[in-house]
């Protein structure tokens, strides 16, 4: 799952759910829904108010959606068609393009160099700037959530897929030039989740036990930090995701409980500090963690949550983020029950989030009154830093030159930053890629790979 997705997105199966499915955009700060008459793109840049950016009811049943970063592209499937994928210009109201496929797309993923679209057993890589299909991976383990990851971070745009439909390897790929960089041993079961930090420098990855989250160094493939989520029960891990700055790591799943972990090496102890008792212990079973079972010694090693947040329900889709809005971090939950949930999180001390705001993702995107919220624990002095203030700075749909609903103004170009190569227009009529000259059809097993 990417911060992003996080770059992170989920269907929800069943038509009495709210919503169908629900993502954050690469850089989370555009959140997508999809219902039974069309999507929304909501603008995650306030607390206070979530705004509307875009809303289309021109097909019906989405399932997927995704948006690049905060421009007017974005991708749908829909029920009607499943097989089929539409690119808009939601700004422009335009088709860009639309591909079908030789079985229903369970998953899209994308940055400014690379859009992916994964099958049950194959996936297919697209170059974006012209939606060429650049290689077809034929014939991959069985996948029939669309598991996949993709690096935000056009300069590697590692993809990271299941590599056996049994165990819990993962295969590493280079999207950029097009091979098999190695394969990941990440856990003995079958894989739940994954998901790359901003640089695309590490990876994370749950099982189907959903007990241990384990984070790898990309492209070495080397473990970095082994998180034990809990040792009770086993979860259904719906969502995995990096802060932006790769200091937290997020996972939520089908309980009331969402982890975030905090990524540090504890520094080891100065050798001319005096001795204490709890110094004593601590290297005692560090040196006895050596002589254990693998298992024992593990667990031992593993470290528990920085912080957590406690949702009001259980048992349903969800998906989570780290983002930081407004100056602060802060952590957001979007459930298939059609709500947003915004907490804080204290990024010194951790401890259990503070809820802040409840949204409505159904309605016009204004604040959903909860009586319950009004009346709350007294928030902590020293967490005095993390407590939501109106932004100083203009917002960027009132910047020159840019617009959160479009990418930019019309005429003006797309900062460097914005796509992989540039300069790009997407509000210009010479619009990238070229509208309704791509479609195609994906349904052969002897295509060009």
């Amino acid at each position: 799952m990417d911060p992003g997705r996080g770059e992170e997105s989920s269907e929800v199966p069943g038509a009495a759910e709210v919503l169908k499915c629900f993502s954050y955009n690469q850089d989370c700060t555009s959140l997508a829904v999809g219902t039974a008459t069309g999507y929304k793109l909501f603008s995650l840049g306030t607390v206070e108010q979530l705004e509307v950016v875009h809303e289309s009811e021109e097909t019906p049943e989405v399932y997927i959606v995704e948006r690049l970063f905060s421009s007017s592209l974005v991708v749908v499937v829909s029920r009607v068609k499943p097989r089929q994928m539409n690119v808009y210009h939601f700004k422009k109201g335009t088709e860009i393009c639309n591909y079908s496929y030789s079985s229903n797309i369970l998953s899209i993923r994308l940055n400014r160099q690379r859009l992916i679209v994964c099958l049950e057993e194959s996936v297919y890589v697209h170059n974006i700037k012209d939606m060429k299909l650049l290689k077809t991976l034929l014939e991959t383990p069985r996948n029939p959530t669309g598991l996949c990851a993709l690096s935000i971070n056009h300069s590697n745009s590692y993809l990271a897929y299941p590599a056996s439909s049994t165990t819990g390897e993962i295969t590493l790929y280079d999207a950029n030039n097009l091979n098999t960089v190695c394969t990941i041993p990440a856990h003995d079961s079958p894989l739940a989740a994954i998901a790359f930090n901003s640089t695309g420098s590490k990876l994370a990855s749950a099982s189907e036990k959903g007990t241990v989250i384990r984070v790898f160094s990309t492209p070495e493939g080397e473990r970095l930090y082994e998180f034990r989520r809990g040792m009770k029960r086993y979860v259904n891990i719906s969502s995995l995701v990096f802060s932006m700055d790769s200091q937290f790591l997020c996972a939520s799943s089908n309980t009331e409980t969402v982890h975030i972990f905090k990524l540090e090496h504890v520094a080891e102890s100065n050798l001319d500090e005096p001795p204490s008792w709890t110094g004593y212990m601590g290297k005692m079973l560090t040196a006895a963690s050596n002589y254990l079972p693998t298992q024992v010694s593990d667990m031992m090693n593993q470290d528990r949550a920085f912080a957590t947040v406690r949702l009001n329900f259980s048992d349903q889709k969800n998906v989570c983020t780290l983002a930081t809005i407004q100056k602060l971090p802060r952590v957001l939950v979007a459930s298939s029950d059609g709500h947003l949930y915004i907490y804080n999180l204290d990024p010194q001390d951790g401890g259990e989030c503070v809820l802040i705001k409840k949204h409505s993702l159904c309605g016009s995107g204004k604040l959903e009154e909860n009586p319950d919220d009004a009346v709350r624990s007294p928030i902590p002095q020293s967490y005095a830093a993390t407590v939501a203030r109106p932004s100083l700075l203009p917002s960027s749909s009132s910047m020159p030159g840019y617009s959160e609903d479009g990418g930019t103004l019309r005429g003006e170009v797309i900062p460097e930053h914005e796509f992989a190569v540039g300069p790009v227009r997407l509000d210009d009529e010479n619009e990238f890629p070229p509208i309704n000259l791509c479609r195609r059809n994906r349904k052969s097993k002897g295509e060009p790979s």
